[in-house]
């Protein structure tokens, strides 16, 4: 039996990458997944993934930065499975450059998808936790928030900055609901990362030399079991921390 059995969970932008790695984690671990993406065909080749390992799934096809669509979602949801215990906040969708590059709708779209999303979902996830007696929150961030050179991602670090202070506050209000709040901050080679790797091959380079254990980590067993272990009972006493899954690379202290 999984650590996760006759849990629910859901993940947003779970169609792909890093996302897709951590749905498939946590069936893995015996839970059901609700897999949300804006794209269907992604969504079901991550349900096909899970179905095929014989893991309860289905596609709910959203754009997280719709928020007032949340609510009604949740409540799906939780009516298709019977009921909620685990919600995933990785779906993210913004522009990337130099601030002087960035128009205001560019920077408004970071947010949007990052700590407004990720606001209306813990909102409209906490009735649905608290009826199964408590829950898990995990929140995706990014190590650029602390990186010394910030350059041509400080649109992304803001957001993912507001998105690590909504997770310690939402720890510290809905810890006595039994709800653990955390975030973590990875590095994956998801197609995103891909694409800037052939894209900045020198750059890259430099990037994983700076990786003390040497490789950026697989999407679902670096980063997907590691979200799910954070989930399950044996990370029952932490809650408000952020935690670094980047091989050793970024110092968040």
């Amino acid at each position: 039996m999984g650590r996760l059995e006759d849990k629910v969970g859901i993940v947003t932008g779970a169609g792909q990458g890093v996302g897709q790695g951590i749905a498939l984690a946590l069936g893995a671990e015996g839970a059901s997944v609700a897999v949300l993406g804006r794209t269907p065909g992604k969504l079901e080749a991550t349900c096909d993934l899970l179905r095929a390992r014989g893991v309860k799934a289905e596609p709910f096809v959203c754009d997280v930065a719709d928020t007032d669509c949340v609510p009604a979602l949740l409540d799906r949801i939780a009516g298709h499975f019977g009921g909620i215990d685990i919600l995933v906040n990785n779906a993210y969708s913004g522009a990337f450059g130099p601030l002087l590059s960035m128009s205001d709708a560019d920077f408004r779209a970071g947010f949007g998808s990052g700590p407004f999303a990720t606001f209306a979902f813990m909102k409209a996830a906490h009735p649905h936790l608290l009826r199964r007696g408590g829950g898990v929150i995990i929140n995706l961030l990014s190590s650029v928030m602390v990186r010394w050179d910030p350059s041509n991602y400080g649109a992304y670090a803001a957001a993912k900055a507001a998105v690590r202070s909504l997770t310690r506050t939402a720890a510290n209000e809905w810890g006595p609901d039994n709800i653990r709040v955390n975030a973590v901050a990875p590095h994956a080679v998801s197609p995103t990362y891909e694409r800037w790797e052939a894209e900045n091959p020198e750059e890259a380079a430099e990037f994983r030399t700076a990786i003390p254990l040497g490789y950026v980590g697989d999407c679902e067993h670096d980063v997907g079991r590691a979200v799910a272990m954070l989930c399950g009972p044996d990370a029952r006493y932490l809650t408000g921390a952020t935690v670094p899954l980047d091989g050793g690379q970024a110092d968040f202290g």
